[in-house]
């Protein structure tokens, strides 16, 4: 059965408050030019706002601005 309680989920996402998506690791994200970016921790965070140097991972760019 699907969604049986005892199995783990393929992938874990949690969504933060003006933050990263934070995912089960590791994973690989394919970017729109078509090149692939690979993590091995064991959870990622990935830039939503686009202002990390480190693209698509986030460097908590975010943190720097506030929010009006």
């Amino acid at each position: 059965m699907p969604n049986a309680p005892d199995e783990r989920p393929a992938c874990r996402l949690a969504l933060t408050e003006d933050g990263p998506l934070l995912l089960d690791g590791p994973v690989e994200v394919t970017l729109d030019d078509g090149t692939t970016a690979r993590s091995d921790r064991f959870v990622v965070a990935v830039c939503l706002c686009r202002r990390s140097r480190t693209y698509p991972w986030c460097d908590t760019s975010h943190r720097r601005r506030s929010r009006s």
